[in-house]
């Protein structure tokens, strides 16, 4: 069995072993026993299966980072999610995108540079970290607990293969709305028209529909607003004293979220809370070394940007792209499927990358 056979069977193992967020311990096993029989070692704890392919000489720091967790298969599926269906060169199951693909990836990978007698210098550590599809992800903790921030990483997440340079960041904000509530029966001739907490928010997210940040981030374009749920009312026949909307806003690099923030809140009438602003932008450093040695091993790659967020939020000071196997549209859905060559190519692509890196 070649090196890149050695990606598609592990990843198919690894999606054959559920692991919903916050129940990655089996999957997180199995990583780590195939890794002890490829690399000689590997740690397990509850942040993270961390590889360690030490050089030969003192140096940098590489960290090919992904996940272990899934979000739940959900329903629509033309055969079980965790059967790991292989037809035709392509698997179909849930994670097979989203990232196990990634992680079987970087994992044979270091196993193909342990091999070598590893780097020339420094080290590549790879994490498989859990519960990223939460609020719970352990990606920081992980981070903390390497002692020293890498010199570059590689975020394991599905972009075909081609490396993605910039993603957006998530704000969400809660936007309250308050009225006077009474009989609507009673509303019809009174002056002055009672406050109407629905038509106060219909008034505010007209406005935000229209809301337009002047900087536009090169990639990215602009930051966006959308509104995304809306509740009020008590009954059919009372006038509502209270509204309430979710405003998700995916955000640029041009902007900081207090900004953000504030520019909504000069646009509505509405009390603004914050949900969460953790979501923060990200983007690769101009200059960037890594980008510049994955174009010397894949002179065609072709950077883009990405609308959806990953842990790389968390690496935003770190010289880092995002780049993994698969499609990202492909994520989350029922029928989450990759095709197995890619897998492969992936770990060619890794370990061709660590040994530039780390020459």
């Amino acid at each position: 069995m070649t090196w890149s056979d050695d990606a598609a069977a592990l990843l198919v193992a690894l999606v054959r072993s559920p692991s919903p967020s916050g129940g990655e311990s089996d999957a997180a096993a199995l990583l780590a026993g195939w890794a002890v029989g490829k690399i000689g070692s590997a740690e397990v704890d509850d942040a993270a299966v961390r590889l360690v392919v030490e050089g030969c000489e003192p140096g940098p720091t590489l960290l090919f980072a992904s996940h272990l967790d899934t979000v739940p298969p959900g329903e629509g599926w033309s055969c079980d999610p965790y059967e790991g269906k292989v037809a035709e060169g392509w698997l179909t199951a849930r994670g097979a995108v989203d990232a196990k693909a990634s992680v079987a990836a970087m994992a044979v990978a270091a196993a193909r540079l342990a091999a070598a007698g590893g780097p020339g210098r420094g080290r590549l550590v790879v994490l498989a970290t859990y519960s990223e599809e939460t609020r719970d992800t352990t990606m920081p903790e992980a981070l903390r607990r390497l002692g020293s921030p890498p010199h570059a990483a590689v975020i394991g997440e599905p972009t075909g293969l081609e490396p993605c340079i910039a993603q957006r960041g998530q704000l969400l904000l809660r936007l309250i709305w308050t009225g006077e509530q009474l009989h609507a029966g009673w509303v019809a001739g009174r002056e002055p028209r009672p406050v109407n907490a629905i038509e106060r928010a219909a008034a505010d997210l007209l406005q935000i529909s229209g809301l337009s940040l002047p900087l536009r981030h090169q990639s990215l374009g602009a930051v966006a607003f959308t509104p995304t749920m809306l509740s009020a009312g008590v009954a059919r026949n009372v006038t509502p004293p209270r509204c309430e909307a979710v405003l998700d806003i995916r955000t640029t690099p041009s902007y900081g979220h207090d900004e953000v923030i504030a520019a909504v809140r000069a646009t509505v009438a509405a009390e603004v809370e914050v949900i969460s602003d953790r979501l923060v932008p990200a983007e690769t450093p101009a200059g960037s070394a890594l980008l510049a040695a994955l174009r010397r091993v894949r002179p065609q790659a072709l950077p883009f940007a990405s609308p959806t967020c990953s842990d790389w939020v968390f690496l935003r000071g770190v010289d880092a792209v995002k780049l993994g196997p698969g499609d990202s549209r492909q994520s989350h859905r029922p029928d989450e499927r990759i095709a197995l060559d890619e897998v492969c190519r992936a770990a060619e692509l890794y370990a061709e990358l660590a040994v530039e890196v780390l020459a």
